[in-house]
């Protein structure tokens, strides 16, 4: 896999040029956004033609499914030298190549000096990386037994023994194996990461974890990517209001 990343200095704060992403472009030999998947996604053909600049600390991807979060934060990991199935710059397991082309036109802007640490963490894959950390015992925390935990406990052991130094880290909706209590403990993660000098890109599908406070926002749909409040939301606006009166939604679709 080749490496998609150049090591330029960015004007800015001594944190931004230390960041460990500055920004992404499309790389001159990028397809034109238009007609074929992923660049016919609005918030896919925006990145390829515009860019897109990420902050220090935390930047959630909000959207609905189909919106191209997920294929984003894929193609930046990917881009990065991360596992397209999850893991670290040196994981090697692979199940079924599911992943879409977006990372081959991607070029990675680094801040001098960052740390070359990331990892991927992506929910419909973790049982893969798992696996491969089984049959690979150097590579795992010891007394680590993810296949004979929970989907929930595994995830947080896996925060526990993996998310423990600076680096870039992309998640792709790690909510899906978490309670509401879990889901608060990831956010503590999260922002040990960011006090602690780390990056997070993180795609979601959840207002609590995008509740992170003095987090990023980048609402994805059919506009394309912009910059969001939390209180402004879609996301947010729906679940207040089914919260709020369940029935006046559920009568739609169980009458």
């Amino acid at each position: 896999m080749r490496d998609a990343s150049e090591s330029i200095w960015a004007p800015g704060s001594r944190r931004r040029r230390e960041q460990p992403v500055v920004s992404v472009r499309a790389t001159d030999d990028a397809p034109a956004p238009g007609g074929r998947w992923p660049t016919s996604i609005p918030a896919v053909a925006q990145v390829l033609r515009e860019g897109i600049d990420l902050s220090p600390g935390v930047t959630f991807l909000v959207g609905e499914n189909g919106s191209g979060k997920s294929t984003i934060v894929e193609g930046i990991a990917v881009a990065y030298g991360l596992s397209p199935e999850g893991g670290s710059r040196q994981a090697q397991h692979s199940t079924r190549p599911t992943e879409s082309p977006l990372s081959d036109w991607l070029r990675l802007q680094r801040g001098i000096g960052a740390s070359r640490w990331g990892f991927f963490l992506r929910a419909e894959t973790m049982h893969s990386f798992y696996t491969y950390l089984e049959k690979n015992p150097s590579l795992r925390a010891p007394d680590v037994p993810f296949h004979e935990m929970s989907h929930g406990e595994s995830f947080l052991a896996l925060l526990d023994s993996r998310f423990d130094e600076p680096g870039f880290y992309c998640l792709d909706e790690p909510e899906a194996a978490l309670s509401f209590q879990s889901t608060l403990a990831l956010i503590a993660v999260l922002r040990r990461i960011a006090d602690d000098g780390g990056q997070v890109l993180c795609a979601t599908h959840s207002p609590v974890l995008a509740a992170l406070p003095g987090a990023r926002i980048l609402e994805v749909g059919e506009w394309g990517i912009r910059e969001a409040e939390w209180d402004g939301l879609e996301l947010v606006s729906h679940w207040r209001s089914f919260l709020d009166s369940p029935p006046r939604y559920l009568r739609h679709l169980l009458d």
